[in-house]
């Protein structure tokens, strides 16, 4: 039986790990504590999931007092990206196992920081990267792994967010570079963590190039030159293309099929408000990058990903010695203004034809990845899978180190290698 200890009682952190950890994972696992920064938040998880009252409350600073009074032997992190190193090293140093959410932390020194203390540590991190599980991107590792398309030489990646969904990170926390780090962290993660792992290649050098051309104050979207507005109380909102576009008149403020809580209650929590302006002056990441990264294998990967597009989804193309393997993905069809195709799969020998893939979907977030991962978090990895899929703290090392390194790139206009940054600054 696993103790386990929340931190951070985000939305997040609600749906994807304390739901099933009550309703499906409870003979195997206890939620002992709750700790958040914000007392309100507790109020919500209990108003939520009543079965959680016997389960202590414990405030950040409480954090060890929290470990030693519950016997925790489990701590799940999902804070705000940039307090993950904090939770991590120090469930870490009393022995912990920490499931984190990702990114794993936001810096490239914070990911060099967790490798070094698990290495000293009985504990071991595991990180949430869901989107391994989507049944698509299971199939695309397995046809890799088979030698279908050979030897992997170069990878297409072109990744699509909405106005609805892109526009969320600039009226959040996220909009600043010093919690999220910067959404080639925050976001890119992901998509750089799903190459890492299809094709079993370790990033060694990114240049890039990124810049914001959709929001800020100085986005030619921008209705009216002020900072400090919030939708909820904007006298400009219905000259700002993105309100009127998902919350104007006969517009729905609840999106079905995504797990963003753009309608959520904006006095739901202390001093928290998820509708500041998209145009303020304080917003100090990029909205769009491209980057090229190599590998050690001799894999190149072209990558680009935007924030304020029509649709969402991607593309990709992964070419390799004996074929090519092509998708491409609509996401949310709530959201998407015309008919989404069925995805598929289509492999294309060098030298034969075309093969198109049909993918069983299945029920769940992330594309049915959720579900799965919840599975092998709280019952144990599948034994009967031919490849690893659960994700350790290597790997959340790797795709941080990308992702900062796809904006160093960009402001420095200089190639960036991986393993500079994840050297200790000390030895070199």
């Amino acid at each position: 039986m696993e103790r386990v200890v929340i931190c951070g009682l985000s939305n997040r952190a609600l749906k994807m790990f304390v739901e099933p950890l009550i309703a499906r994972f409870h003979h195997d696992n206890e939620i002992v504590a709750l700790l958040d920064i914000d007392p309100k938040r507790h109020e919500v998880c209990l108003q939520t999931y009543p079965t959680l009252a016997n389960a202590t409350f414990y405030r950040p600073d409480q954090f060890e007092q929290m470990v030693k009074e519950t016997n925790a032997t489990m701590a799940v992190v999902a804070s705000r990206d940039d307090t993950h190193v904090d939770y991590i090293l120090r469930g870490l140093a009393l022995g912990l196992n920490i499931i984190s959410e990702k990114p794993m932390v936001t810096t490239s020194e914070d990911a060099r920081r967790v490798l070094e203390a698990e290495k000293a540590s009985k504990g071991k991190v595991t990180v949430a990267f869901n989107y391994r599980y989507n049944p698509y991107h299971i199939k695309i590792k397995e046809l890799i792994q088979s030698g279908r398309i050979g030897r992997i030489t170069s990878i297409d990646l072109n990744w699509y967010i909405d106005t609805y969904h892109g526009s969320s990170y600039f009226k959040r926390w996220n909009r600043n570079r010093a919690f999220s780090g910067g959404l080639s962290v925050h976001k890119s993660t992901h998509h750089f963590d799903l190459v890492n792992w299809w094709i079993s290649q370790r990033p060694q050098e990114v240049f890039a190039f990124g810049d914001l051309h959709y929001y800020g104050a100085n986005s030619e979207l921008n209705p009216r030159l002020e900072n400090g507005r919030h939708c909820g109380t904007c006298s400009d909102r219905q000259n700002c293309s993105y309100y009127r576009r998902w919350f104007g008149r006969n517009q729905s403020t609840q999106i079905k099929d995504d797990h963003l809580m753009a309608g959520q209650d904006l006095g739901a929590y202390t001093g928290y408000r998820p509708d500041a302006c998209v145009f303020d002056e304080e917003i100090d990441i990029e909205d769009t990058y491209v980057a090229n990264i190599r590998y050690d294998g001799g894999a190149l990967l072209s990558y680009s990903i935007n924030f304020s597009l029509p649709y969402e989804g991607y593309r990709l193309a992964i070419n390799g010695t004996n074929g090519r393997i092509e998708t491409q993905e609509y996401h949310a069809p709530s959201r998407t203004p015309f008919p989404v195709p069925e995805q598929t799969i289509d492999l294309f020998p060098l030298f034969g034809a075309k093969e198109t893939i049909h993918v069983v979907q299945k029920e769940g977030g992330h594309g049915g990845g959720d579900p799965v991962i919840q599975e092998d978090l709280f019952l144990g990895e599948d034994p009967t899978r031919p490849f690893d899929v659960l994700a350790g703290a290597e790997a959340g090392a790797l795709s941080v180190a990308v992702g900062e390194a796809v904006w160093k790139s960009a402001k420095q206009g200089a190639p960036i290698r991986i393993e500079t940054l994840l050297a200790n600054k000390e030895e070199v």
